[in-house]
């Protein structure tokens, strides 16, 4: 079932929430499939709650890891840092290195990689030593980051003798026989537990709750679920939560507080992490309505900005590109990073609430036309000087990569046939 709103807007058809009786109106829809369906069956809904308890929590910030390169043959940039640090296990200086790949060593140019690497960033150097283990070698310590989607994850340790070590742009930067707190197993969930408050479970759920007191592993794999969850907007429409997941084992369900005939769920949770806490102000505010001015974003962090760019995503409307030529006018006060271009940009096309990519490969995929706007184009760049002085070279922490500069952009913009006028 569709609402009218969707059909007259353009927008990509959405079902309205299912009838609800209770005082407390539901929050959220989970679509997903559970351990006896097929996994192609996959946006099932699984249940209608009021609440979900533990799926939006603020972890501490990620702790710097410590990792070793032994038995190292330093090449290029990592050594000449290492020449200017003293021998020693732990030196007193430290030199920040940036990135570092580990790659396999190059095969036949005809045989596949047999392991793809693995990428630290936000390296520091922290000292060197002769390694025990092979002359004329160095064991190096660094910390820093593995690059990884969620801190949860696992990292395995490839079936390779030697590691290659690049820099930059697949600068070499030596070899080394073995890397020390790279490889790990995937570690426990920071939130064992989710519970969904005030639900009433669909069938496939229901099915599910009847195998909880059911102790084998058959009945474990049975009461498995993943779900996706959607927001239950005012206007009836359910947008995605991106990066929004309930996975787990149901454990328990019992009787809610929340109304008669509700249940509250408890889910043994797979390791992954929640989403921040943040996130639910923002989709609060996409709740109600969708933003009625510009700049809504303006308040929140980097990271919410980028939360706030995915929330424009999921409520994007699908409507005809304007024309080729036609003049967009980008308000620049509030870009004081790259998420907040993101969430100016999208702006500046689509109007608040707008979507015009929330990263540089979606930006591409934007500017090829099909998001609103056609080019060429012109875009008015209103108070650029506030990119201008924050958008610049350095070290981005966050994305673990070099930051994007207001150049880099205009470059970018420019390729794309966009004539930016900057004010």
């Amino acid at each position: 079932m569709t609402t009218d709103a969707d059909s007259e807007a353009g927008r990509t058809p959405v079902p309205r929430r299912w009838d609800w009786e209770h005082p407390v109106a539901p929050r959220w829809l989970l679509l997903g499939s559970v351990g006896v369906y097929d996994s192609d069956e996959d946006d099932i809904p699984l249940a209608l709650c009021a609440e979900i308890e533990g799926l939006f929590v603020d972890l501490p910030s990620r702790p710097r890891e410590r990792f070793t390169l032994v038995g190292c043959a330093p090449e290029g940039a990592l050594a000449d840092l290492l020449d200017r640090l003293p021998v020693e296990a732990l030196g007193t200086e430290r030199a920040w290195l940036g990135d570092i790949s580990l790659a396999a060593p190059t095969g036949s140019p005809d045989t596949p990689p047999s392991w793809f690497g693995e990428h630290l960033g936000d390296v520091v150097v922290l000292g060197r030593r002769p390694s025990p283990t092979t002359p004329q070698t160095v064991d190096v310590d660094l910390d820093g980051f593995v690059h990884v989607h969620d801190r949860t994850d696992a990292v395995v340790r490839p079936d390779v003798a030697e590691f290659v070590l690049l820099g930059g742009d697949e600068a070499p930067y030596g070899t080394c026989r073995d890397v020390t707190g790279v490889f790990r197993e995937q570690a426990a969930p920071p939130v064992p537990r989710v519970r969904l408050l005030g639900c009433r479970p669909e069938t496939p759920l229901l099915t599910v709750l009847g195998a909880v007191s059911n102790a084998s592993k058959a009945s474990r794999r049975r009461r498995r679920i993943h779900a996706e969850v959607h927001m239950t907007a005012a206007d009836g429409s359910i947008p995605p939560v991106i990066g929004g997941l309930v996975s787990g084992t149901v454990v328990a369900g019992e009787p809610s507080r929340l109304g008669a005939g509700l249940l509250d769920v408890t889910v043994d949770s797979d390791p992954r992490e929640p989403l921040p806490l943040g996130v639910l102000d923002i989709l609060e505010h996409w709740r109600i309505r969708r933003p009625a001015a510009r700049n809504e974003w303006a308040g929140y962090h980097r990271e919410l900005r980028d939360h706030w760019a995915g929330m424009a995503l999921a409520h994007r409307i699908d409507a005809a590109d304007r024309p080729p030529g036609t003049t967009y006018d980008l308000d620049g006060r509030y870009v004081s990073d790259i998420e907040g271009f993101y969430c100016a940009i999208g702006e500046a096309i689509n109007g608040p609430g707008g979507y015009f990519g929330w990263n540089l490969d979606a930006l591409h995929d934007c500017l090829r036309g099909g998001f609103g706007a056609r080019t060429p184009f012109r875009l008015v760049w209103h108070d650029s000087a506030v990119a201008r002085t924050h958008l610049v070279a350095g070290y981005d922490g966050r994305r673990l990569a070099p930051a994007t500069t207001l150049d880099d952009l205009l470059d970018i913009l420019a390729a794309q046939q966009v004539d930016v006028d900057l004010r």
